[in-house]
């Protein structure tokens, strides 16, 4: 006979996305390395996120290196890099930081050729457009690496936080067991 199959529920878009955040979310709190290292892990991998389309991914080459070498946890910032992912927000803010690079930097910067990208052509060592992207994307790295200073920053001290007191919360519930065991055992006693 054949046993009775689950029937798999079918959620929306966002309960997706809001089940992501809160699968990632358990997976940051159980992360091993104490409240320290996963709350910079994370900022880091939450920060970085904010660069990735500005630099046309090439951020990703430092990634690593820049968590070791701030003394991170690299599971809890690749799980930083995923939630930054998940919320949209490098996208969001992307005009923003246009305008806050070009405040920043206010000089108007000649793109290189007019051509069409080929990766063809990059893949044969002609990185003009490769150069040209980034130059004209200029002002949305500044602007977008100050975003991921400014959130990473905040992101550090709120995983810190929700870090610490889910690791009270452990605690309280193990001395709750603790206790309970200890009075059965009295009481088994007597």
């Amino acid at each position: 006979m054949r046993k009775k199959e689950k029937k798999q529920q079918k959620y929306n878009f966002f309960q997706r996305i809001g089940r992501a955040f809160k699968l990632n979310f358990i997976k940051l709190v159980r992360s091993p390395g104490g409240a320290r290292k996963v709350s910079m892990g994370f900022a880091i991998g939450f920060g970085l996120e904010m660069v990735v389309i500005s630099s046309a991914s090439l951020i990703y080459i430092l990634f690593i290196p820049i968590v070791r070498l701030a003394k991170g946890s690299l599971p809890a910032a690749i799980i930083g890099n995923v939630v930054a992912k998940a919320s949209f927000l490098p996208v969001i803010l992307l005009p923003l930081a246009r305008k806050i690079g070009y405040l920043i930097f206010p000089m108007k910067v000649k793109e290189g050729h007019n051509t069409t990208f080929s990766f063809h052509d990059l893949m044969h060592g002609d990185f003009h457009q490769l150069v040209s992207i980034l130059h004209g994307g200029i002002h949305m790295l500044i602007g977008m690496a100050i975003f991921g200073v400014v959130l990473g920053t905040i992101s550090y001290f709120v995983v810190y936080y929700f870090y610490e007191k889910e690791k009270e919360k452990k605690l309280m519930k193990m001395r709750h067991k603790q206790s309970i065991r200890k009075n059965n055992f009295n009481n088994n006693l007597i």
